[in-house]
């Protein structure tokens, strides 16, 4: 079973969120940091707004700020691009009967909208939210959730994902883990490099002559 991370991983998505960042601090006067990013990055809406109202001490309340998130990003999803290599790797995939699904850490409609616009959603059995089972990717414990909604053990999984905090959580469930580059967390390049199984900069490297057995 293939489970695929959307954001930063099958399209290029991960700039939508550093802009709505930016903008939603930028409203309140306030500078955008690393140790905000670091806060808020691959983690799901509720935390991120929890965390954000703490450290930004806002008197909203953390449905005031989802709901703020939601509209900013709400146009940017309509109009992502697919990331190289992505189309042709999972035709791949699909020709060779693989299994293959979403987790993500998108909310739904963002998700939807995108998978649906470009025209990838067909290629998976369905789509694990993490933001529904209220756990974060770094857990070992969505993965194995993710494994038991597609009736698949654990060990019989490889994810690929831009996230080192979601691949180390995937591992720790027993998964194989791709590391995926993406531009905007370039600096966590040498750190996935040594610890996933396989690293690529782009899904391009995965698409072999046919005949050829096809890694990962």
């Amino acid at each position: 079973m293939l489970l695929f991370d959307m954001d930063g991983t099958l399209i290029d998505s991960n700039g939508v969120w550093k802009d709505v960042d930016r903008e939603f601090l930028a409203r309140r006067g306030l500078p955008y940091t690393r140790e905000y990013y670091e806060g808020v990055a691959h983690t799901i809406l509720p935390l991120a707004a929890k965390f954000t109202k703490e450290f930004c001490r806002l008197e909203e309340s953390c449905g005031d700020i989802i709901a703020e998130w939601m509209a900013m990003a709400r146009d940017a999803y309509a109009h992502v691009t697919v990331k190289p290599g992505v189309r042709a790797y999972l035709e791949q995939c699909r020709a060779e009967g693989k299994r293959m699904a979403v987790v993500t850490s998108s909310v739904p409609e963002h998700c939807r909208t995108a998978l649906t616009r470009l025209d990838l959603m067909g290629y998976f059995e369905g789509v694990t939210f993490a933001h529904d089972l209220g756990l974060e990717k770094k857990s070992p414990e969505l993965w194995r959730a993710a494994a038991a909604q597609y009736g698949a053990e654990p060990e019989a999984c490889t994810m690929f994902d831009d996230s080192l905090s979601a691949c180390r959580g995937a591992k720790s469930a027993g998964m194989r883990a791709v590391g995926v580059y993406d531009d905007f967390f370039d600096a966590d390049e040498p750190a996935m490099r040594a610890f996933c199984d396989v690293y690529i900069r782009s899904f391009e490297e995965l698409l072999l002559p046919l005949g050829r057995e096809v890694q990962p």
